[in-house]
């Protein structure tokens, strides 16, 4: 019996069970495609829920106007939470890698914080500048409306939950946890990696006019090089929700004036 002979060892999967992997890019990009549908599916939820209990005859303007209200949209973005959560565990469950190892939910060190907060400013004052230089708004039109919607309905700090807390952790989660993760370790290596995490998440917010869909690009190329920089999700998630902070006081204030 060779699985009893010291000198004849069994094979090493008989004795610690199948080994751990990482999915490369068409298994990142599959299971991220069902990471997105878990997004969207818990998001639509809340909205179609909101749809139904809407009093009176609905068409295609009442229907904008109940998707459009803050308190919609602070809903469907907090419940898209828990959905990302369940998928990724999914995916990584599939994968045999612990979910906090395979999305590097660990913290960093205080000077890898402070360089991406400094980094942050700096590109977003830059973008600032550059707006106001060509006679833009420096806030999307879209915030302000959801911002007043909020506010008139009392659900304003539901929106800074689902802002600043809810919408940086699940995003960060598919793009910078996972499918940097997955992408990062096929052919595309690191740069591949940072700059298609960096498009799957700016296609996120299709809300914005091209110009803010810049700027959102170029912020998801910081974050994907602070990820791989520190090897930190968690680092990601603070600067994203640094980011929206920000955003949300800014329109809040200038909404005010």
């Amino acid at each position: 019996m060779d699985s009893l002979n010291p000198e004849s060892p069994p094979p090493l999967e008989a004795t610690v069970g199948r080994q751990p992997r990482i999915w490369k890019f068409w298994g990142t990009a599959l299971w991220g495609l069902f990471i997105f549908a878990g997004m969207f599916v818990g998001q639509a939820a809340v909205i179609g829920y909101f749809v139904l209990r809407q009093e009176g005859p609905m068409d295609l303007a009442a229907a904008i106007h109940v998707v459009g209200a803050g308190l919609t949209i602070s809903l469907s973005v907090i419940m898209g939470l828990p959905a990302v959560m369940l998928a990724a565990w999914v995916a990584t469950r599939f994968s045999r890698t612990p979910f906090v190892d395979y999305l590097a939910l660990r913290w960093t060190s205080w000077q890898n914080f402070l360089i991406g907060a400094v980094s942050l400013a700096v590109l977003v004052g830059g973008w600032d500048l550059l707006s106001r230089a060509l006679g833009r708004e420096v806030t999307p039109g879209f915030m302000g409306d959801v911002l007043k919607s909020a506010q008139a309905s009392g659900a304003l700090w539901l929106l800074v939950i689902a802002f600043c807390v809810a919408a940086p952790v699940s995003e960060e989660i598919m793009a910078r946890g996972f499918l940097y993760r997955g992408w990062s370790e096929s052919f595309l290596k690191v740069p591949g990696a940072i700059f298609l995490s960096s498009l799957a998440w700016t296609s996120l917010h299709l809300q914005y006019d091209w110009f803010f869909f810049g700027e959102v690009f170029s912020i998801g190329l910081l974050l994907g090089y602070l990820r791989y920089r520190s090897n930190s999700t968690w680092l990601t998630i603070v600067i994203h929700g640094l980011n929206n902070t920000a955003a949300t006081i800014q329109t809040f204030w200038l909404a005010g004036n």
